[in-house]
């Protein structure tokens, strides 16, 4: 059965990684995983936002990639250290810093893609998904993390599980199981996307036999981070079900709305 957090949406997926920055918005600065960036997004028409959590010094959980400050900002301080009033200043003039409960209600028509960085997010979590399952998909590459965060979640009292998609253990058992023409069920149970690379080094992660059994378990196959038109169609005439992006907009363009394939 399709979670709802699928349902009623554009056909093929568009993630849109981190929020949209375009080049107006780097020219002013704007962020990714910002209130801008997100805004972006959702003004191109994306149905899902891909982001990304950490906790701050205050246990409160925003939306940040990295576990450091270093990237963006030169400071090599942990995100853990910092406060959350000065992770705003920071943000100031560069989008807005978010928490993820911020997000839920300023964008309360968006599907939220949460990827738990960090164990000290788990908990927290619990509560403040607990209204929005329907329109949220929790993911981790650690299985561990993600299942805690769905059990985090459901201990809070909601009645319908978030959506979610594998961790790397599991997307490794289904790329081997689906090699050797052997069903990835058990894998595969409660999970409802996978989302992969299309190779990691010389490993090819996206195969036809891997997308043929996703599909016979009703599981999504979702590729990232893709950003060239070219890539963005042959993945979807391969049979693939969504594109992460930082480019929804051009993926919103260039993916013409088509029907779900029917699934043996």
């Amino acid at each position: 059965m399709t979670h709802p957090y699928f349902e009623k949406a554009r056909y093929p997926r568009v993630l849109a990684h981190r929020g949209l920055v375009t080049a107006a918005g780097e020219d002013s600065g704007v962020w990714e995983n910002s209130a801008a960036a997100f805004a972006a997004a959702h003004a191109a028409g994306a149905d899902f936002i891909e982001t990304d959590c950490q906790v701050s010094a205050d246990g409160d959980v925003v939306l940040f990639h990295d576990a450091t400050l270093e990237r963006l900002t030169g400071d090599p301080r942990p995100v853990r250290e910092v406060r959350t009033r000065e992770l705003e200043k920071l943000f100031a003039y560069h989008g807005g810093l978010l928490t993820v409960a911020e997000a839920l209600q300023l964008f309360p028509e968006a599907r939220f893609n949460i990827d738990v960085k960090t164990d000290a997010a788990v908990a927290p979590l619990g509560p403040v998904l607990v209204d929005h399952t329907h329109r949220v998909l929790v993911t981790s590459f650690s299985d561990v993390r993600r299942r805690a965060t769905i059990a985090s979640v459901l201990r809070a009292g909601a009645s319908l599980r978030p959506a979610t998609s594998a961790g790397s253990r599991t997307i490794a058992s289904v790329r081997g199981l689906s090699a050797v023409r052997l069903s990835p069920a058990t894998a595969l149970r409660d999970v409802d996307a996978l989302q992969i690379p299309e190779r990691h080094g010389a490993l090819r992660i996206l195969t036809p036999s891997l997308v043929r059994a996703a599909h016979r378990q009703g599981v999504e196959v979702h590729v990232w981070t893709i950003n060239d038109e070219a890539t963005m169609q042959r993945l979807v005439d391969a049979g693939v079900d969504g594109i992460v992006s930082d480019r929804s907009d051009v993926a919103i363009s260039t993916l013409s709305r088509q029907d779900p394939p029917r699934r043996s």
